[in-house]
Order: C-alpha cells, then structure tokens, then sequence
C-alpha cells in the first residue's frame, strides 16, 4: 500500500512517499480502508522529531471503511472514524491507504457527511468535548476563555461551548480569524497577549479558561479566573518549551484549580472513546448547528503543502487529507 513515512526527522521533505506492506487483520484491532484524515499539530512535531514517540507512519486520525475486523467488534464495509490508540505513535498511524487501529477506539458512524466533512471532527471535537464537559465541568451560562479559539480545536470547541449555553470570549493572535469566531458565536474576540490576565476587562470573573496556546500563557490563565474558576491545559499552539523556573508557591494563583488533558488517553480504562457522543455531534455537525466544514481540503500527494502551512501558523481551521 501507498504510505507517507518519516523517512528522516527535520523539515517537511523528511515525510516521503514509499510501498509499504498493509496491515494484517489482528485480534482486537480493526484493519480501516482510509478515506480522509484531518491534519494536527503533534504530527508537526513527530515529523521534526520533538515528540516523544512517533511511529514510521504518521498521522492520529482518520476515517473510512472497516477492511477487517478479526474480533467482530464491527462488520466489513462500516463506515467508522478512529483517534488516537497509539496511532502515529507507538503503531503506523492514518498517513497511508490502510491502518490498523485499537478496536476501541474506533467508533462506528451514519452519516451522509463526505469523507472529508467527517475526517474533520473526530481528534478535534473529541478532545474539546471532553476538555469542556470532563475537565471544565462546564454549566450553561458560564464565562468561558477559549486562548487559540481560530485553530480547528478552538473552533471545535467554541461550537460546543455556544451551543451548551456558555458565554464565551475567544483569542486569536491575527486579525483575519476574528469575523470566523464572532460568527460562530463568540461573544467578543482578544487578542492573544502573554498578560492577557492584566489586560482582559473580565479578569477575575471568567469562570473557566480552554488554554490550546500552552505552557507560555498557562499561568497567565490561571490569573484571569474567579476565585474556584478552573483552567484546563489543552494545546501547544505556542511551542512545547516548558515553563521556565516554575515555582507554584511563587506563580500560581490561589484559590483557582488547575488540570490537563491530553488526547493520548483516549481508550485507556478512565477515559474510554465511548464517554464522548461521536454520533451525536456527527449529527449536530450534519444538521448545520455546528460550522464544522474543513478549512482546506488536499490530496494526499500534498502532504508537504499541509505542513507547510501548519508551520507557517497559516491556518484558520481543520486541514483535511483526501486518500484518493
């Protein structure tokens, strides 16, 4: 099969196109014919070499059709989407014609949706929902700051957050996504800033701060929230370089609560796939209630175009991969 390999760790022609063996049918996995799969920011880093395990193949998400499925979890020819389980990082992930996922954290859907409309939401609208609804335990009527809201996730979010009810402000570091969010239903649009907590008119009132920029704006976050408000960890938007010289007692502020998620755990025992209503956002994204269409759509033979503009912070939402 048709496969796009990390041949070499460093710029975007490290990623090549080779013959690959296709994946054999295996007990407790699922062998998926793949159709579309969205584009993310950790396989940036798995490309350069700056993760922490990254498998030959690429790649965390995708969708298409069951090939296989040796354990009878599904049936041959259900249309399916599957996130993380290892995928691009401890096996061969969705940079190919084939992959073979973790029965469990693959998740069948019906939906009239094109490929490329479905690969759009699952690594997205997976991880915000349960950042939103796990992590934030967020309420209808909340005050929410989203801090990188134009990526895929934070549109991701941002759709879920309006639509449960909550009010909330998003960030952005350019101009260009701010008509995108205010129309998706932010309340108002910020401009990214590391003292966002000093500038931002409602600090000491947010409720709940979505943090996707990372560990260089995180204890700015924890600043801007009322007393028993909470911040969640989500993203990396601003590069993996940890925070310097930190020293709770000295930087944190008291009285707030402080958590992280990383979609890794997906499939694990606390945190199964199954907690999150795939097919019901699938469902909200079909009916239009949610504005999820994909940014850009590319062929698979432009894989270094995609990183390319993902290292170039070009993007105002979900990059899409059509397997042709």
């Amino acid at each position: 099969m048709r496969a796009i390999v990390i041949d070499q760790y460093g710029p975007v022609e490290g990623l090549v196109f080779k013959e690959i063996s296709k994946p054999k049918p295996e007990a407790g996995h699922v062998v998926i014919k793949i159709k579309a799969f969205g584009i993310n920011h950790a396989e940036m880093h798995m490309r350069r070499g700056e993760w922490a395990e990254s498998a030959p193949v690429s790649g965390i998400e995708c969708v298409g059709e069951v090939e296989a499925c040796p354990g009878g979890e599904f049936q041959v020819g259900d249309k399916v989407v599957t996130l993380m389980g290892g995928l691009g990082r401890t096996i061969n992930g969705s940079y190919a014609e084939y992959t073979k996922a973790v029965a469990s954290n693959v998740v069948k859907v019906e939906t009239r949706l094109s490929w490329e409309e479905l690969a759009a939401i699952p690594q997205s609208y997976a991880t915000a929902w349960t950042c939103l609804f796990r992590n934030l335990q967020l309420k209808a009527g909340q005050k929410l700051v989203i801090r990188g809201a134009s990526s895929s996730f934070g549109q991701a979010a941002l759709n879920l957050a309006v639509n449960a009810g909550i009010h909330v402000i998003a960030t952005t570091r350019r101009s260009d996504p701010t008509d995108i969010l205010i129309s998706r239903g932010a309340m108002r649009v910020e401009f990214e800033s590391p003292y966002l907590s000093k500038e931002i008119q409602d600090a000491k009132e947010i409720d709940a701060v979505l943090d996707l920029v990372g560990n260089s704006t995180i204890l700015d976050s924890l600043n801007m929230l009322r007393r028993g408000g909470h911040a969640c960890l989500a993203g990396f938007l601003g590069g993996l370089a940890p925070v310097p010289d930190f020293n709770p007692l000295l930087q944190m502020a008291s009285g707030v609560y402080f958590s992280f998620f990383g979609s890794f755990v997906f499939g694990q025992p606390q945190f199964p796939l199954s907690d999150v209503p795939l097919q019901e956002i699938v469902d909200q994204v079909e009916s239009g209630k949610y504005q999820a269409k994909p940014w850009k759509v590319l062929r698979f033979d432009e894989i270094h175009e995609a990183h390319r503009l993902m290292e170039a912070n070009q993007l105002n939402g979900k990059m899409v991969v059509v397997v042709e």
